[in-house]
């Protein structure tokens, strides 16, 4: 089952699922990050929310057992969500002190987290379960706000253990209501990602008991969203936003977006490509056709191009070329191109390198596997001369990070990437431009 949300709608969906008693996995896709909130708001350009820049799809999945709601989240593997609800047992530290699970597939990062801390006691099964509800709320309502978009449901088993099951049905009532209402703050509030900051600090004072005073300052400060605000209170969304709605009334409270920080893996430092040599260019890809076609249209442009053919070959080669751009290929034996970009990923040394994704295929699917393992972009096969260059000067003539101004090592014995597929799923994750 796949389509267009102009087609159908989340809701619809989500009880087709239900009553089919499906068990797989849900993918969505938007067309940017504020497109949840754009459709009903009348927000004309969505570049206007956060300045100029330009705004990335988003995505989000649903996993399902017989029709019933395991687990929900959005792309974002960069664990922060956990972190912030794990703050009510003043357990977020200790994320880093656990490794995910075998269950932790290349999109259910967040969850094979969980399931460690369980494991080890440091969550009760009664906070897992109301961490995990939160979660499916959460994304519940970015889905259900949503207007514009592509969507895939996947049959597939199911994920496993399971530590909770909702049923569709309530939650769908639950929520739309709540959409509802959440519709009725704008234009005062927009979106739950906008950062609430105290404008009038002595008209607040004057209103507000110095408990509730202190509290609501420590959480107003410009940089904290109100959805992260409703994690660490255990609050729904819709509850805080009317909260301080008559505050953004008057100007006491005001809202702002945070500044748009850059992942592991993105290309938008300041810098331009060093002069003192050709930008280089690795291309990984099984098939000597590919290999000789994108060395024949980059070549005659200045670019240095490294082509290689084994996977595991290429992940001791990329030390010592160090390249400014690495093309990998999705398909490959021994190592697909997830994996191989995953574990680039864990180096320190290419956290900062694009790496774009080669593939046949033309899903979204394939666009969300490959943001979940850190990849910058993504090229379909067949490509053409002039689409492939305007790829690389894309990523190339931005500036592509501070790593140009240093030197890496160029013994591959020191810098070895662990071969070992469990890494390839514990990369924190990098949007697609």
């Amino acid at each position: 089952m796949q389509g267009k949300l102009s087609e159908i709608d989340i809701r619809s969906i989500l009880q087709l699922i239900e009553l089919g008693q499906r068990t797989g996995e849900l993918f969505v896709e938007a067309y940017s990050p504020h497109a949840a909130y754009s459709a009903d708001l009348g927000l004309g350009n969505l570049a206007d929310l956060r300045g100029t820049q330009p705004l990335a799809n988003r995505f989000w999945f649903v996993f399902f057992l017989n029709g019933r709601i395991i687990y929900a989240a959005d792309a974002d593997q960069s664990l922060s969500r956990l972190r912030d609800y794990l703050s009510r047992y003043q357990a977020d530290h200790l994320v880093n002190q656990v490794k995910a699970q075998a269950i932790a597939t290349t999109n259910a990062l967040e969850y094979g987290h969980l399931w460690a801390l369980l494991e080890k006691h440091t969550l009760t099964p009664a906070q897992g379960r109301n961490i995990i509800h939160s979660m499916v709320h959460e994304t519940l309502f970015d889905l259900l706000s949503l207007h514009q978009g592509s969507f895939v449901f996947e049959v597939g088993p199911p994920l496993s253990p399971q530590l909770t099951m909702l049923e569709v049905t309530p939650q769908l009532a639950r929520t739309m209501k709540q959409v509802q209402q959440w519709k009725l703050l704008h234009p005062y509030i927009q979106t739950p990602e906008q950062c609430p900051y105290v404008a009038n600090v002595n008209s607040l004072q004057e209103i507000l008991s110095s408990r509730t005073f202190n509290k609501l300052t420590g959480f107003a400060d410009g940089k904290t969203s109100l959805r992260q605000i409703a994690r660490y209170l255990n609050r729904d969304i819709l509850t805080v936003a009317k909260a301080i709605y008559p505050y953004v009334q008057q100007g006491i409270i005001q809202l702002t977006y945070p500044m748009e920080e850059q992942p592991s893996g993105t290309t938008r430092a300041a810098s331009q490509p060093t002069a003192t040599r050709s930008p280089r260019v690795v291309c990984i890809d099984d098939g000597a056709t590919v290999r000789q076609m994108v060395e024949g249209m980059l070549s005659p442009h200045g670019y240095e191009v490294t082509a290689i053919a084994n996977p595991l070959d290429a992940l001791s080669s990329v030390f010592r070329i160090n390249p400014d751009l690495i093309l990998c290929d999705i398909a490959m034996p021994e190592l697909d191109g997830y994996e191989v970009c995953a574990m680039l990923r864990t180096s320190t040394a290419f956290r900062q390198t694009p790496i774009v994704m080669l593939t046949g295929k033309d899903g979204f699917i394939d666009r969300v596997k490959a943001r979940m393992v850190g990849a910058t972009d993504y090229l379909t096969k067949p490509f053409g001369e002039s689409e492939l260059l305007m790829l690389v000067e894309k990523h190339l003539s931005l500036g592509y990070s501070e790593r140009q101004k240093s030197t890496f090592l160029s013994d591959s014995s020191t810098n070895e990437v662990k071969i070992d597929r469990t890494d390839a799923t514990s990369t924190s994750s990098t949007p697609l431009n």
